[in-house]
């Protein structure tokens, strides 16, 4: 037996930290980055004697996010204490929550590999403390324990076990991410831990009706690793059922390096933690007003933006899936197209030359370093004649090296296009006299000649006449 004949199970409980100003039981700062231990203070440091006080802003967040992922939102909740040792929690207790989570029976709609809708469903989302970082030293001497992030916002979005696949677990991570990116109710930059995922993997048989055992691979926050990762660890699993042996239930560690997953500790159950109220935060009462509120002013949906943007703007299904992936996509999206009028040419730019220079820089959306009225501004001036397409993708390069007006840069570098037809008359006929053989192959019926020739006046005018005329005197001159 194979992988194929083998069912992957994969549950994700996604980790988001929410873009507060203060921490969620005391009020330092939550901004990312800082000398070690200088965002901290005797409260999320766990000095005897304090007392915690839950922000409200971290309350609200969480039903908005539960809200925009179609959640039921509990009107009484409460805070648990999660007892574990680590040592970057200092209080060797998380205050999470138990039994009563803010939102819960929620669902995402993801598309799988096939084109194909999918529901994805959402078991709960609840409000916990992030915990600090160890900053282990290079020499082998220790560790160093950084409290800047402990107590640190964070909602935890816990799925059932519906993903049969690496490339569902991808699009349902993308698309939470897109929501709260819509939402702000996070930065979600991967990169910095904002967002990242324990994912949960079994396998069983397939028409088998059990699951199989699970192992979950903690704090992973790159797409990329997450695939990588689910696939390595389902076919390790199915060679360990096939010679005979038997899946432990077990935390891993995802190494990117060798690409394979290594044991760290045995997998805890609920009980292991032995959840209680904390005593010293009241109970979370909510009002139908309050839910309602929040409700009424969530932002437009990447899901209603699509709609609209197919409807409206006459998108491809695929422009607007892409366009809307991502609030920073998006947002330039608007921008440019209200600067150009042209939203189809804006989508194309970030779909193909904007995404792939992304993708070269391994970066995401948000690392754009130019504007929507910028791009906007690029694609008039390519409509107006006054670069052409080529041009533009030069201009693009620069605009992601050194952001600035496209039409200073173009000025500054000397690329206007060649639009007067005396000019471009002069380079065809001289194109013409040096290339015989490619003008008797076009009169012989070659067609593609003609693209030769208009290559070669391109080459000849480094890029800048305009190829629509050069294109039409050509033929006007081979005719003759």
């Amino acid at each position: 037996m194979s992988i194929e004949d083998y069912e992957v199970v994969i549950g994700l409980e996604v980790h988001c930290e929410l873009s507060t100003k203060t921490k969620i039981f005391c009020s330092c700062p939550t901004e990312f980055g800082g000398e070690p231990n200088t965002h901290c203070c005797p409260i999320c440091m766990a000095m005897p004697g304090t007392l915690p006080v839950l922000n409200e802003k971290v309350v609200e967040y969480a039903v908005k996010a539960g809200l925009a992922t179609n959640c039921k939102i509990s009107q009484n909740s409460k805070n648990d204490r999660k007892n574990y040792f680590y040592p970057d929690l200092p209080k060797a207790y998380q205050i999470s929550q138990f039994d009563q989570p803010l939102c819960y029976e929620g669902n995402v709609e993801i598309e799988n590999e096939a084109g194909e809708k999918k529901t994805i469903r959402i078991l709960r989302i609840h409000i916990e403390e992030d915990a600090g970082k160890l900053n282990h030293d290079d020499y082998g001497r220790g560790s160093f324990v950084d409290l800047n992030r402990a107590g640190v916002p964070l909602i935890e979005v816990v799925s059932e076990p519906d993903l049969r696949s690496a490339e569902e677990a991808e699009s349902y991570l993308r698309k939470l991410k897109s929501i709260f990116e819509y939402i702000q109710v996070s930065d979600c930059k991967m990169q910095e831990g904002s967002l990242r995922a324990d994912v949960n993997v079994s396998v069983r048989k397939k028409g088998a009706k059990e699951f199989g055992t699970r192992t979950e691979m903690k704090n992973m926050n790159s797409f990329r690793s997450i695939v990588r990762a689910i696939k390595y660890e389902a076919e390790r699993q199915v060679e360990v059922i096939e010679n005979g042996g038997t899946i432990t239930q077990e935390t891993l560690r995802w190494d990117d390096i060798s690409g394979k997953t290594f044991p760290m500790r045995d997998k805890e159950d609920a009980q292991d933690y032995r959840y209680f109220p904390d005593p010293d935060l009241v109970a979370i009462k909510l009002s139908d007003e309050y839910i309602e509120n929040i409700r009424k002013n969530l932002p437009e949906l990447p899901e209603v933006k699509k709609e609209r943007y197919l409807k409206d703007y006459e998108l491809s299904e695929k422009a607007a899936n892409f366009v809307t992936s991502s609030k920073y996509y998006s947002d330039i999206f608007d921008e440019a197209t209200e600067k150009s009028k042209n939203p189809k040419a804006v989508s194309n730019w970030l779909m193909s030359d904007i995404a792939r220079i992304l993708n070269e820089k391994e970066e995401e959306a948000d690392k754009i370093p130019f504007t929507g009225k910028e791009l906007g501004e690029l694609v008039e001036l390519i409509d107006k004649g006054t670069i052409s397409n080529n041009i533009g993708k030069k201009v693009l390069d620069e605009l992601f090296e050194n952001p600035k007006s496209p039409s200073k840069i173009i000025e500054e570098k000397g690329w206007v296009q060649i639009s007067d037809e005396g000019a471009i008359k002069d380079v065809v006929l001289k194109i013409i006299e040096n290339n015989p053989q490619s003008v008797a192959d076009y009169k012989g019926g070659k067609d593609r000649a003609l693209g030769f020739l208009v290559g070669q006046a391109m080459k000849e005018t480094k890029g800048k006449a305009n190829p629509q005329m050069l294109n039409k005197m050509f033929i006007e001159e081979l005719k003759k």
